[in-house]
């Protein structure tokens, strides 16, 4: 399913819908019966209204939450979760790019980037440091309908939240200076070059929605805007925008998680309830879109390495009684492995990727197919269209089956239980209902529309906006090839009108009247309890497991390692790893791969299999009451692999033409020549997973078999599990692995490594590239827990570790020339490094290695400050509060103590080290690590331009292609 935006929240008290889990919805009923009590007591702040209250009654599904208005408009939805000692605090404004005029395009993404520049009791640079310091995390997004602030914190540090969020609300346009506007122009600018310009198929979006909407339409352009209107926007327009979008009676603020309920009310009503009112704000017009004939439209992508074919048909609105019919519908034509486009493009090996969407937004959704053409079986992306119209017309004929509507349904309970699994999941869903619907209780409206849909239901919207009607068909091609487009273009691009900007009033604005000082930063409340999870030991055979009890949802995540991977490949079949988890990942003897997509999925299930460089991984998840078919499913891959020379084959294609594409994609090239520079060409984990062309085309069925029957053994195997099961209950499920069979699987030994030149720069070629890749590095320490690796982690944190760090501040906030930059040292067993780097304006690459250099020596000769060991300290210490949340995390935590034999107590070590490290030791570090004098850089950009500026600096540059090699 798409619509994992509606579905993938919900919250505890939904427990009571899944079998085996009577005492929990008991504990649930039994708490929500408490908050009700306590809401009765709660005398509210002047001003403030409590609109609804929904609690938990009999077997509905529903979120608990209580709803309040401020007399100057805001909506406040507060819901209580004492399952962690954290709260997480979103604050939604109904604004997105679909609000903004005709020529100022960007404008609500733009927003974003402002709003963390500090505000008037907020200085510069400031809003991150205090979030990351109170050991919290926090972002922003910009969709076409609305823009949310968000942060995740220890429960100690609400109020700070609150106040942070209102001061950016309410006082923010005084703080914002031409200065601040220049450098975040630049940093969006980053982003577009970074996510559009200059990344593979990035400018599908942007073309296929002016296509599909007439101009001028909020959808015509795209969130994050034109270059165009960005360099003519003003700091006035940008002011106005605020004033007109940005008030409270805009808002929405929802906060969960363990919390007073009644001090969050009196918190709020002080921070919030003195910013007045902005200028009244109407729920958008739906118009239907339609087109008047087929719009043929394509482009050459000089990033795009295989031809891609996009139709897209406009339908209803988010929440319009036809979205649940076209969802089912999406899920048949392309929704995973039980789908007719995997049938008929991927299973014959026509495509490397298809699949099928039905994206809504507010006033418009859009029915989609996609393909990702095989161009050794495709020649022209008119022939793929046949198929998929074929498949269109297939469909007519075979209807819709019983499986279609269980799958769909059993997708959307799995879903709405896996978001069970964070307050921040919980939090955003009652903002999103409240912001559309304006109601935040939405989940049983939902469950019961999906519900409620019937075969009848799905033909029908079929018909109506499907058969017959007109799309607008996008290809993309490899710069050169344009045979290979769809048909010719039928619809040009128009030339946008861009209307002049009347006279408008100046910015008209005083600052709201408070009657306590806002300067002053709320403190934080006492430090809340944070344990890691308890854990236990049991085998399953002679299999080690380490499990951890989650008892907050129903749900059971297992990861199967076995210590084998790219490490154990030839040098001559690199990519043999990997290959053999894709083919483990297919059909069994006794079951195709459609047959178990359409189990799983029916289950509300999943398995995958992968490999890297040290552990080839199956991880399951499942709802726990479907545990034992789960893993029947799961084991039986294991244990019963078909091994099919038609599924080798394709499996084989879709890898060389993954490995030509890679190539394609600056940031990933830079990465992967940077790693053969460091570790040589005659070490395998030097290479990608999936090998180089040559290794690829060098492996057969018979070493996939070889492979599996000499390196999947339990001898090399453990188990890391996080369940609401017992112990008993959990290992048990897992008893067909005692089937599982190996021997004795020897360790190999890694090759020397090469002398590093350093101050060498790796230069690779990009003609044209916006934007250029850079990495600076060197081999460092491997992983330990609580030696010399954590401590060097602790020395980063400051210069490139945190969003706030030097490096970061300098090129993107101080400078704009990059959408982020940082440094980070890595590891495993046996090997490690450091490694900063950043995708940055092409024309800043020789001024970016500059300040890099300048930030990294000057961490190495003058250590860190004060301020900064105390903001390392304060973030690092208290943001363990966010480490065990969910079973993911849980299961990370494991899985660092399964693979280098951890006792528990590591955390309280890691603890102690962190509170006792002083400037002195980290200065030494500092020495040890950051000798810019043996560290290699490597760029990957335009070499006509940029490349004589980096020789200029001084350094050796060597010309390499995409694999490293130097260029004759």
């Amino acid at each position: 399913m798409t619509k994992k935006l509606l579905l993938s929240a919900s919250v505890a008290l939904m427990l009571a819908a899944c079998q085996g889990a009577e005492n929990t919805a008991k504990d649930a009923a039994n708490k929500a019966k408490d908050v009700a009590t306590s809401m009765a007591k709660i005398d509210l702040p002047d001003g403030v209204t409590l609109v609804e209250t929904v609690t938990k009654s009999g077997d509905e599904v529903v979120i608990p939450y209580n709803k309040y208005k401020l007399a100057n408009g805001m909506t406040v939805v507060i819901h209580q979760d004492k399952s962690d000692p954290l709260v997480h605090v979103d604050v939604t404004y109904h604004v997105g790019s679909g609000r903004e005029d005709i020529g100022k395009s960007g404008f609500a993404h733009f927003f974003e980037h402002m709003m963390f520049q500090g505000s008037e009791n907020v200085a510069d640079e400031e809003h991150f440091k205090i979030i990351t310091e109170a050991g919290g995390t926090l972002n922003g997004t910009t969709n076409t309908d609305r823009t949310n602030y968000f942060q995740t914190v220890p429960s100690n540090q609400l109020e700070k939240m609150l106040w942070l969020e209102a001061d950016r609300m309410g006082y923010f346009l005084n703080a914002v200076t031409q200065e601040k506007f220049e450098v975040q122009r630049e940093t969006v600018k980053n982003e577009r070059g970074q996510r559009v310009d200059n990344r593979p198929y990035g400018l599908l979006g942007e073309r296929v929605g002016e296509a599909t909407f007439p101009e001028g339409h909020p959808y015509s352009w795209s969130v994050i805007g034109y270059l165009e209107d960005l360099d003519r926007a003003t700091l006035d327009d940008l002011k106005k925008f605020f004033l007109r979008w940005y008030g409270p009676n805009n808002a929405v603020i929802t906060i969960g998680g363990d919390l007073d309920e009644a001090q969050t009310l009196e918190w709020v009503s002080k921070y919030f309830a003195p910013i007045p009112t902005g200028p009244e704000v109407t729920d958008p017009e739906y118009v239907p879109v339609t087109l008047d004939e087929d719009r043929y439209i394509s482009l050459e992508d000089k990033n795009a390495r295989l031809p891609l074919l996009y139709m897209s048909w406009p339908t209803v609105h988010a929440n319009h009684p036809d979205e649940a019919p076209l969802d089912v519908l999406q899920n048949i034509m392309g929704g995973g492995q039980t789908s007719l486009l995997y049938k008929n493009l991927d299973k014959p090996g026509l495509t490397v990727q298809s699949s099928a969407g039905h994206f809504c937004r507010e006033i418009s959704c859009s029915f989609t197919l996609f393909a990702l053409a095989n161009p050794a079986r495709v020649k022209s992306l008119a022939d793929m269209e046949k198929v998929i119209r074929d498949s269109l017309v297939e469909f007519e004929g075979r209807g819709v089956e019983d499986d279609d509507l269980t799958r769909v349904k059993a997708d959307i309970v799995s879903g709405m239980i896996y978001g069970l699994e964070s307050v921040s999941g919980k939090v955003s869903q009652l903002a999103a209902y409240e912001t559309y619907r304006d109601s935040p209780n939405g989940i049983a409206d939902d469950m019961a529309r999906y519900e409620n849909v019937t075969k009848a239901d799905v033909m029908r919207v079929y018909n109506q906006y499907i058969k017959g009607q007109n799309a607008v068909i996008m290809s993309i091609v490899p710069e050169g090839m344009t045979e290979a487009i769809a048909a010719p273009d039928t619809w040009e691009r128009y030339e946008r009108t861009i209307p002049e900007d009347g006279p408008s009033p100046d910015v008209d604005w005083q600052l709201p009247e408070d009657n306590f000082d806002r300067a002053v930063v709320p403190p934080a409340g006492p430090n809340p309890s944070i344990k890691a999870p308890d854990v236990y030991n049991a085998t399953v055979g002679d299999i080690p497991l380490l499990g951890a009890i989650n008892d907050e949802v129903p749900t059971t995540t297992i990861s199967l390692r076995i210590k084998t991977g790219q490490m154990h490949e030839p040098m001559d079949k690199l990519g043999l790893a990997a290959m053999t988890a894709a083919m483990v990942d297919e059909a069994t003897q006794s079951m195709s791969v459609e047959d178990i997509s359409n189990e799983l999925a029916k289950l509300g299930s999943s398995y995958s299999w992968s490999s890297g460089d040290s552990f080839t991984t199956l991880r399951i998840r499942s709802l726990s009451k479907n545990l034992d078919k789960t893993v029947e499913l799961a084991v039986a891959s294991l244990l019963e692999p078909k091994f099919d020379q038609a599924d080798f084959e394709r499996n084989q294609a879709n890898t060389l033409q993954g490995i030509r594409q890679a190539k394609k994609q600056p940031s990933q090239t830079a990465s992967e020549i940077f790693n053969k520079k460091m570790y040589g060409a005659n070490n395998n984990f030097a290479f990608g997973n999936a090998g180089t062309e040559e290794t690829a085309q060098n492996i057969t069925l018979d070493d996939v078999k070889a492979f599996y029957g000499t390196h999947y053994s339990p001898k090399i195997a453990s188990i890391i599990a996080v369940s609401d099961l017992s112990k008993g209950a959990l290992t048990k499920a897992l008893e067909p692995l005692k089937a599982w069979e190996g021997g004795d699987v020897a360790m190999p030994e890694s090759k020397a490594f090469p002398e590093l030149q350093g101050k060498t720069v790796y230069f690779m070629d990009q003609p044209g590239a916006p934007q250029s890749e850079i990495r600076i590095g060197q081999r460092a320490l491997p992983y330990d827990a609580t030696g010399e690796y954590y401590r060097s982690g602790l020395m980063n944190y400051p210069l490139g570790g945190a969003f706030n760090s030097r490096i970061n501040l300098n090129l993107r906030e101080d400078k704009g020339y990059t959408y982020g930059a940082r440094s980070f040292f890595s590891g495993n067993e046996t090997r490690g490094w450091y490694r900063a780097g950043a995708g940055v304006r092409a024309d800043s690459t020789a001024a970016s290695i500059t300040e890099f250099v300048k930030e990294i020596s000057g961490f190495y000769e003058e250590g860190i400050t004060p301020e900064e060991l105390e903001f390392t300290k304060s973030a690092i210490g208290q943001r363990d509060a966010r480490s065990y949340e969910t079973p993911r995390q849980k299961l990370g935590f494991l899985g660092q103590m399964m693979t280098y034999d951890l006792k528990p107590s590591f955390v309280d070590e890691q603890a102690d080290i962190l509170q006792g490290i002083g400037k002195e030791e980290i200065d030494t570090l500092a020495k040890k690590h950051l000798n810019l004098d043996e560290m290699i850089m490597v760029v990957v950009g335009d070499k006509a331009k940029y490349m004589g500026e980096i020789e200029a600096l001084g350094y050796k540059v060597i010309e390499v292609d995409a694999d490293g090699e130097p260029v004759k």
